[in-house]
């Protein structure tokens, strides 16, 4: 008791600081890739070795350093953004050089920081200094075990989480996205959640959290699928063909739950994109414009989640344009072909 009482009377006095919510002032969450990355936030792609995690990774960074759509977006353009890309298996020169120009990235976007000297952690200032410096808005670290630091137990929750919120700072300072890449623990019968290497603070914390595995009866094919989304609904699967000249193609949205991914089912393949390119036809009808905030209002009224209707937009080729009301104010719209 009287340990206990000089510990409280020693411990340093901190000063109450008291935050009035009527003061707070609200502001919507920005995307990187609605619902799946959002800036100022930390995102977990996970999965077992080799599955395709990094290929996704330097596909999607391809695809932001030269500001083009991503997997099952709208095709609406968007400003370049600058990279930093961290890797501790991969050489630099031999292997992640060579796959990001083989997926066509802007290579003068994207930034390594040099660890020859010191290897790089999550609480390394450097990390921060580099985006200041590069403006970057984005920042992966691959594979998360290679960054929490040697004298951090990624299995302990009271050494990860101070980790993990002090990133999590950073990103929301800076307005910077943050993915981590993270192999999967070898359990099966378990939840997705209890599978990623470390404690599950790594995936508390993280506000979205993507799976990325194969199709057993489909090698050739990977999955993306969102075990959990904390800022908006769960966007839809998504399917892409590993191909010997283009690299990671994606295909559209692909019917299959985080479970039947986890195991390797096939799920149902693209049975939401035929239903979704139905609901397109039948509502364009006989018109060739219609206002995109009006479909994409009425095909969330019929539960088609947006990723899969802009998959249904990209088949049935229609495009964006825009429109112009009778204020004199522009809105995009969706333009059917003839």
């Amino acid at each position: 008791m009287g340990n206990g009482r000089r510990m409280f009377m020693n411990s340093e006095k901190t000063e109450l600081k008291l935050i009035c919510m009527e003061d707070v002032e609200t502001k919507e969450v920005e995307w990187l890739w609605y619902p799946y990355i959002p800036y100022g936030k930390i995102t977990v792609i996970e999965g077992d070795p080799g599955e395709g995690k990094t290929t996704l990774v330097l596909k999607l960074a391809a695809l932001l350093s030269r500001g083009e759509p991503l997997p099952c977006d709208d095709d609406i353009p968007y400003d370049p953004i600058n990279i930093i890309y961290q890797t501790a298996e991969d050489g630099i020169d031999d292997t992640i050089k060579p796959r990001l120009e083989k997926a066509g990235a802007d290579c003068s976007k994207i930034r390594i920081i040099d660890e020859s000297e010191k290897e790089l952690t999550m609480n390394d200032e450097r990390l921060e200094q580099a985006i200041a410096e590069t403006k970057a808005r984005l920042i992966i670290l691959d594979p998360i075990q290679a960054y929490v630091g040697a004298s951090v137990d990624m299995h302990r929750a009271n050494e990860i989480r101070p980790v993990m919120k002090r990133l999590g700072l950073m990103a929301e300072k800076h307005h910077c996205a943050v993915i981590l890449i993270g192999h999967m623990n070898k359990a099966s019968g378990v939840k997705s959640t209890y599978r990623g290497l470390g404690s599950i603070d790594i995936q508390a914390t993280a506000r979205s959290v993507l799976l990325v595995a194969r199709i057993k009866e489909k090698p050739n094919i990977r999955v993306m699928a969102q075990d959990k989304s904390s800022l908006a609904p769960p966007g839809d699967a998504i399917g892409f063909e590993m191909t010997e000249d283009q690299g990671m193609v994606c295909i559209g949205v692909y019917d299959i739950t985080v479970d039947e991914l986890l195991i390797g089912k096939g799920g149902r393949g693209k049975k939401k994109l035929e239903i979704a390119t139905d609901f397109i036809t039948e509502y364009f009808g006989s018109k060739n414009e219609i206002a995109s905030k009006e479909i994409e209002l009425e095909a969330a009224r019929r539960n088609i989640k947006r990723n899969t209707l802009l998959s249904a937009k990209k088949k049935l080729n229609i495009r964006s344009g825009r429109g112009m009301d009778e204020a004199g104010n522009q809105y995009w719209t969706w333009i059917k072909e003839e």
